[in-house]
């Protein structure tokens, strides 16, 4: 028996998902020959949408752990502190996914 608070192991692997897709685009993005914004742009939404269809609580959560890749190179390698303006994105994908997961009549399943 699990603990009302506790992750389910779907939780654990969505959440994983979410951290590797999120370095993964985050390491394309960061390469010295990649210039097109645009598909990063399409990406992080897209992923999010997935995820947040994947989640039945906490989306912040998954949607930081996809978004927060960038901004903290950013921050950490150029000293951009800029680049958490693209926060709001990833956020955007999950909470749509997340929405759209709740408000299809889909219930949740008890873990």
């Amino acid at each position: 028996m699990t603990k009302a608070g506790a992750a389910s192991l779907k939780e654990i692997l969505v959440l994983a998902a979410a951290l590797v897709i999120g370095l993964a685009i985050a390491f394309v993005d960061t390469r010295p020959t990649w210039d097109d914004t645009g598909i990063t742009a399409f990406a992080l939404p897209a992923a999010g949408v997935l995820i947040g269809l994947m989640v039945r609580r906490r989306p912040w959560l998954y949607a930081l752990a996809l978004g927060i890749w960038i901004p903290l190179w950013g921050a950490l390698a150029k000293g951009n502190l800029g680049l958490f303006l693209v926060l709001p994105i990833p956020f955007a994908g999950v909470y749509l996914g997340w929405w759209l997961r709740r408000s299809s009549g889909a219930k949740p399943r008890n873990s």
